[in-house]
């Protein structure tokens, strides 16, 4: 990974990182090291969840809580990041592992999505949270945003958190539980809790994402079962 490359991104990020580690963090898969990006991810994704919906609270006025839902799932999917990724160039600068560089890591929807959300994660430890959000809105700034994203399109994880907000339920909570295989073949082991009905599924998938979305349709299998 070259100074120059790095200085690059920053200068497209419009933001230059005080601790130039938390950047090569970011950057860096599980494949390459035990030294990884996945704590600044599940950090990343809880910023970029609270940075996008106070930016849709502010230009989507009149919606209401279950569309600002839809719409904000929609902008913070694995598809949606993976795009921004591409835009900010992030594939050449991703510190990968030799087998999972071979076998297509760098253009990876899934890898590329999460490094997106690392970056975020590490630019809210650099410099908290308000350099964090003014960096999401950025962003978000080349991305359509409407009040009428397709609800059509929507993944088990939306579908799970707009049934619970119809029942008027807390958010599920979702960790991972256990990893299989190699380093550049992962499966990860996700859990998938609704708390206030005392129940738990399990997911395993290629990605924590792909996880999440497996335990997410179990659960709402579940659910509809108990609901009938």
């Amino acid at each position: 990974m070259s100074e120059g490359g790095l200085a690059a991104l920053q200068a497209r990020l419009h933001y230059n990182f005080a601790d130039a580690r938390l950047l090569q963090l970011a950057l860096t898969h599980r494949s390459f090291s035990s030294d990884h990006n996945e704590r600044l991810e599940f950090l990343g994704d809880s910023v970029l969840n609270l940075a996008v919906a106070h930016l849709l609270y502010r230009r989507l006025s009149e919606l209401p809580e279950g569309d600002l839902s839809r719409v904000r799932a929609n902008l913070v999917k694995q598809d949606t990041l993976h795009q921004i990724a591409v835009r900010l160039a992030l594939s050449p600068l991703l510190r990968l592992g030799e087998g999972e560089a071979k076998s297509g890591g760098p253009n990876r929807p899934s890898i590329l999505a999460d490094a997106l959300e690392a970056l975020i994660g590490a630019v809210y430890l650099d410099a908290g949270y308000g350099a964090a959000e003014t960096l999401v809105h950025r962003l978000y700034e080349s991305v359509e945003i409407n009040a009428r994203m397709d609800a059509a399109a929507k993944d088990p994880k939306t579908e799970l958190q707009e049934w619970l907000q119809g029942h008027k339920m807390k958010l599920p909570l979702y960790r991972v539980v256990g990893t299989l295989g190699a380093a550049h073949k992962q499966t990860f082991d996700v859990e998938c809790e609704v708390a206030e009905l005392a129940l738990t599924e399990r997911g395993i998938g290629g990605s924590r994402r792909a996880g999440e979305q497996a335990a997410a349709a179990a659960m709402l299998i579940r659910l509809k079962a108990h609901r009938a």
